[in-house]
């Protein structure tokens, strides 16, 4: 039963996936407005009322590329090795994806990437749903920051720090994407888009102390000696 259980898993996501690039192929070439719902089930070959049990707006065709980074942040909070602090392991994970040119990072200069990027943040409609991916990517990291022996879960505080982190990541990955956008290469980038990510997440760290710290009171986020990065 497993193994059944575990193809039609299977099968769901590779349902999700087709139709998705189906969707974004079209919206490529022809623009997100001029092609409705139905020319999207029938290039896909369904119903209009199957695509819509897969994706109940829209723009959830786009927004599933995004699907296997939401949550994220929380993910790595929750993840981290004991003695990490929680600033410290974010810090790391989003300098990793610059090192290995994650899309979600902004640094990325493959032809289809930059299409998608375009494709998205130059949609209103687009935008706006991916401010509700966004608050749900929050809501995750603000319950991970939680005190475990919290019996109210993510208070104020944590959800303060949520948005402001979630918000230095879209920022980053925005200004990466606009100067590869303006004619950049990624990997004449990388160094100067590293040094600001350092510099964004020592400010994180100053004005969230309670995260930059580990258990036993080590530090995790190290300050780089270049604070005029962000200037």
């Amino acid at each position: 039963m497993s193994d059944m259980g575990g193809l039609r898993e299977r099968k769901k996501a590779e349902t999700y996936r087709r139709l998705s690039e189906t969707a974004v192929g079209l919206f490529l070439e022809h623009g997100f407005e001029r092609v409705t719902v139905a020319d999207v089930a029938a290039a896909a070959g369904v119903s209009k009322p199957t695509l819509f049990r897969y994706f109940p707006a829209k723009e959830d065709l786009v927004l599933h590329r995004l699907a296997d980074h939401e949550g994220e942040a929380g993910a790595v909070v929750a993840g981290r090795p004991p003695g990490c602090s929680p600033l410290g392991a974010l810090r790391r994970h989003f300098l990793a994806g610059l090192d290995r040119r994650d899309p979600v990072t902004g640094l990325n200069d493959d032809p289809g990437v930059l299409a998608f990027h375009a494709l998205l943040y130059g949609t209103p409609s687009l935008v706006a749903r991916l401010h509700t991916h966004q608050e749900r990517d929050e809501a995750a990291l603000a319950e991970a920051l939680t005190p475990v022996d919290s019996e109210v879960g993510a208070g104020v505080g944590e959800r303060l720090a949520a948005g402001q982190i979630v918000a230095v990541r879209r920022v980053l990955a925005q200004e990466n994407w606009r100067l590869i956008a303006a004619g950049g290469r990624a990997d004449d980038l990388a160094e100067k888009a590293t040094r600001v990510a350092e510099a964004a997440f020592d400010q994180l760290c100053r004005g969230l102390p309670r995260l930059a710290w580990g258990p036993r009171g080590e530090r995790k986020c190290n300050s780089v000696k270049n604070e005029t990065e962000l200037h």
